[in-house]
């Protein structure tokens, strides 16, 4: 359509950087995260320039003097954006512009143009452009004031004519993308329900982005997700159903990374997504364990949990990344005083400790499960067939008639059904 073709934001080339230090201890954090977004959303960085404040400057944001200087960077680099590390008010990032005269981006921008370059699905493109349109919406009807009403009655130019049909469109594509997620929504929600019904556990893997969901969930399910030492390297959630040993099968689910200050439009845009954490049956909150700042990281994770109704399921602490900690650390299983797993050390990237991860998750179903002795009949092909689908096999010989002799573990529903097949000479728990 002509007018997203018009309001378009050309590519980020060359950017000067701009953060302000409110005195706040994780500043420098945030410091550290801003190169990595900007590196992520493919910038070129020129400078940074950086100020302290108490407050924010209501009309600049960092205040008239620290203005002059960007704009003597922006002229000195011959920058095509200029970068804010925070949240600019519409009117804030109007006067900006207009005083620089250049693209201005604060983070809220700058975390939806990644995400915009990452979406893959169908799902996530719509989830993104919907986040996209109403911010526009906000800054369309102040931030586009030489488009406003020239005069009084008589005197309406196309200025108006052509802002009211921006705003009609704008507001015309929400209300259809609105339609379109609610539809994935409830396909989603069937889903959940199917995958109740049959009983199947789901696991989903949460964590601060960066900290290797991707790679913990090709290690786990041999998926082949996209992985990149990048923020937001991949955004679509993705199911894959595993045989867990000792446990039977469960769906595993990867999930968007999340971050601090993450746009609270995203966190509605992306609620069809994050539904899967809600009804989860285990959490597997994947951290950093080399990151110096992972306990503040870890709060804004347990924020995200909390704010999407997900908090009262079940945790497991998995720390990857241990070949990179100092002293690097042994993959190990840390346990509660009632043998529980807590925490799991692993590193996903070198394959440490994977296989005590899978024992620790599956010890989280093992009593919905059971262990048990089939016999059956030398003449049930179809269902020794049926038998190596279902379940856990962890050994098959065969009597003296020809029988098949099975040790496996099935879930409750399997167990009721397989016990009933008229094939099964004999049956029990073990």
């Amino acid at each position: 359509m002509e007018l997203f073709d018009r309001l378009e934001r050309r590519e980020l080339e060359r950017a000067v950087l701009v953060h302000v230090d409110f005195h706040n201890e994780a500043d420098r954090e945030e410091l550290d995260e801003f190169y990595e977004l900007v590196d992520s959303a493919g910038a070129e960085i020129c400078t940074l320039i950086t100020t302290k404040r108490n407050t924010p400057d209501s009309k600049y944001f960092i205040g008239k003097g620290k203005a002059e200087e960007i704009q003597q960077a922006v002229e000195l680099y011959e920058a095509d954006v200029v970068i804010v590390n925070h949240a600019l008010s519409p009117a804030q990032e109007r006067n900006l512009s207009s005083y620089l005269d250049c693209q201005v981006l604060d983070r809220v921008g700058l975390i939806l143009d990644i995400f915009a370059q990452r979406a893959r699905s169908h799902e996530g493109k719509l989830q993104v452009e919907l986040a996209q349109l109403k911010r526009m919406s906000t800054r369309l009807v102040k931030g586009w004031s030489h488009l406003d009403r020239q005069g009084g009655i008589g005197a309406r130019g196309p200025g108006e004519t052509q802002l009211e049909t921006d705003r009609r469109l704008i507001q015309g594509r929400i209300k259809q993308l609105e339609s379109r997620i609610e539809k994935v929504r409830k396909q989603r929600a069937l889903g959940r329900r199917s995958r109740k019904k049959s009983e199947l556990p789901t696991i989903t893997i949460v964590g601060y982005t960066n900290a290797g969901k991707s790679t913990l969930f090709n290690q786990m399910t041999t998926a082949g997700v996209y992985a990149e030492d990048r923020l937001f390297a991949t955004l679509d959630s993705t199911l894959r159903r595993v045989h867990l040993p000792g446990a039977g099968p469960v769906i595993f689910a990867d999930t968007v990374g999340f971050i601090r200050h993450i746009p609270h439009d995203l966190v509605t845009a992306f609620r069809s997504t994050l539904e899967e954490t809600s009804e989860a049956s285990l959490l597997i909150h994947l951290v950093d364990a080399s990151d110096p700042h992972r306990e503040e990281k870890m709060r804004d994770v347990f924020e995200v949990i909390d704010e999407v109704g997900a908090s009262e399921v079940p945790q497991l602490l998995v720390f990857n990344k241990i070949d990179a900690m100092s002293p690097p650390v042994e993959p190990k299983v840390d346990f509660d005083d009632q043998g529980i797993p807590k925490r799991v050390w692993i590193s996903a990237k070198d394959e440490l400790g994977i296989d005590a991860l899978m024992d620790a998750v599956a010890s989280f179903f093992k009593g919905r499960f059971h262990r048990v002795e089939l016999c059956l009949d030398v003449a049930a092909g179809k269902r020794r067939a049926e038998l190596y689908q279902l379940g856990t096999i962890h050994k098959e010989s065969f009597d003296d008639r020809g029988n098949s002799l099975f040790e496996m573990t099935l879930t409750e529903q399997e167990w009721g059904l397989v016990s009933q097949w008229p094939e099964i000479l004999e049956s029990r728990e073990i």
